[in-house]
């Protein structure tokens, strides 16, 4: 049986001192187990971005050698650089690879931080899924004001608490978020131009919290005399890369300016690659001669099994990973009508957009066909906490971080389905015609998606035993639902 692995990204207030990155180098390395997969230095942003791969108790071990070199070698209160920052250590994301749940990867967090602030006196914040409120889940929001910022709020603003370690800032070594994440890619777009205002322009236009794409945070930055889009992709099944190149690049364009380059810091999944590859080459299946991904297919568990096992008279399969399910029948019925008319003369003036369809609902489908298994995972999760003796101390919170983890899984299929009830309206009127009943079909599949995601939203933040702490899911689920 192969080793469970998680993958580790620390990322670190230091681009510029080589033989500081080198000894987090040798810290991370120096753990049996431990695989160094990537190191990118950015001397603009002055941090450093560490990639590595290792079984669960050695990614806690190497991140914590790597906290310690990092506090006794970097001092915030000298240092300077483009990307906003908090910490010596800035962020330690924890992200399941095999073998490995996001509940998982929540525990490694909490171990991390609980270690980090005991030993190294380090104020810690758990955020994204490892959040212990909602407002610590986006990092801006914990980062906002940075050291110099921190260090006036923490320990006289009771919202600034960290959930460990001490009440005030390290003088030197700042703060640090620890938490557990999809995969994230740091993807940078330069224009051709120097204009920091226009990349700035176009960050604020394009960022999830200013109504732009899903799932993307953005900000501009001037970098070695350009301006530069700078990008957290949060989830790249939610919005491919090829997408927010594509919509920088037209608001770019809209002022004259074009793209230099765009850059990846770190890894990127090979999806991410394909999919934009596919694009550019207009080729709109790529993923059907894929000679890995039917080795993949044939291994695989087929759809008749997973039926037998949600008729079966086990709790899991359940509702929501059927409502994830047609969810990715609806993406893939998007995908279809748009396969049937890309490269058709008669609808030439709309190729353009039926690619964009086409990309969007291929990443839309691949998301929900992983939810279907993460709400189970997620279900059994709860039960776990459910199954706890009833006088334990830490069972109920232990029982509403799980309720809390179940209701994300569902609003994340809900974010899917509402975006492919709106693609299949679109296919099925600009689409060739002679597949407009599929159009019809796939709608209908993603608003029964829709509608058993919210409700397994509302279900699961009901059972809370403070349904406060779930509000802003049910509020974003009933948002979806209304259209």
């Amino acid at each position: 049986m192969a080793t469970p692995l998680v993958e580790c990204v620390p990322n670190f207030s230091e681009g510029r001192n080589p033989a500081t990155i080198e000894a987090l180098r040798r810290a991370m390395t120096g753990v049996p187990g431990v695989a160094l997969l990537d190191v990118q230095a950015d001397t603009a942003h002055n941090r450093s971005v560490f990639t590595f791969v290792a079984p669960p108790d050695a990614a806690v071990e190497a991140a914590l050698a790597a906290m310690r070199v990092a506090m006794e070698r970097i001092d915030l209160t000298k240092h300077s650089g483009e990307h906003p920052r908090m910490g010596a250590t800035d962020v330690v994301p924890f992200v399941p690879m095999r073998d490995l749940t996001m509940a998982d990867c929540v525990a490694l967090a909490r171990r991390l931080a609980e270690r980090a602030a005991g030993e190294l006196q380090i104020p810690i914040y758990l955020y994204a899924r490892a959040a212990t409120r909602p407002e610590r889940e986006r990092l801006p929001d914990i980062r906002k004001g940075e050291f110099e910022g921190l260090r006036e709020r923490i320990g006289t603003d009771p919202a600034a608490d960290p959930d460990f370690g001490p009440r005030r800032i390290h003088p030197t070594a700042g703060v640090t978020a620890i938490g557990a994440r999809p995969f994230l890619v740091a993807f940078n777009i330069y224009l051709d131009s120097s204009d920091v205002a226009l990349a700035k322009e176009i960050a604020k236009r394009i960022r999830t919290s200013s109504g732009g794409l899903p799932a993307v945070q953005a900000s501009g930055f001037e970098v070695a005399g350009k301006a530069q889009v700078s990008m957290n992709l949060l989830d790249i099944d939610t919005t491919a890369p090829a997408a927010v190149f594509a919509a920088v690049e037209a608001a770019a364009r809209e002022r004259g300016v074009g793209i230099l380059k765009s850059e990846v810091v770190g890894l990127i999944p090979e999806r991410g690659v394909l999919g934009a590859g596919a694009a550019y080459l207009k080729l709109p299946d790529p993923a059907a001669h894929l000679l890995e991904a039917r080795i993949r297919a044939a291994e695989g568990p087929t759809l008749d099994a997973w039926l037998d096992e949600l008729a079966g008279g086990a709790p899991t399969p359940g509702g929501g990973s059927a409502a994830a399910l047609a969810g990715a029948l609806a993406g893939a019925l998007v995908a279809m009508v748009a396969r049937l008319t890309v490269g058709r003369k008669a609808y030439a003036e709309v190729q353009p957009r039926v690619a964009a369809i086409l990309a969007e609902a291929e990443a839309i489908r691949s998301q929900l066909r992983r939810l279907v298994d993460e709400d189970a995972a997620a279900y059994t999760r709860v039960s776990a906490a459910y199954r706890l003796p009833k006088d334990s101390p830490g069972r109920a919170r232990a029982v509403d971080e799980a309720l809390v983890g179940a209701a994300r899984t569902p609003l994340a299929m809900a974010r899917g389905a509402g975006r492919l009830v709106a693609l299949a309206r679109e296919i099925g009127e600009i689409g060739n015609k002679n597949a407009r009943s599929d159009a019809t079909v796939a709608a209908a599949l993603a608003r029964a998606a829709l509608a058993g995601a919210v409700e397994n939203v509302r279900v699961n933040v009901a059972a809370l035993s403070e349904p406060g702490l779930g509000k802003s899911l049910t509020e974003e689920a009933e948002k979806l639902e209304r259209g």
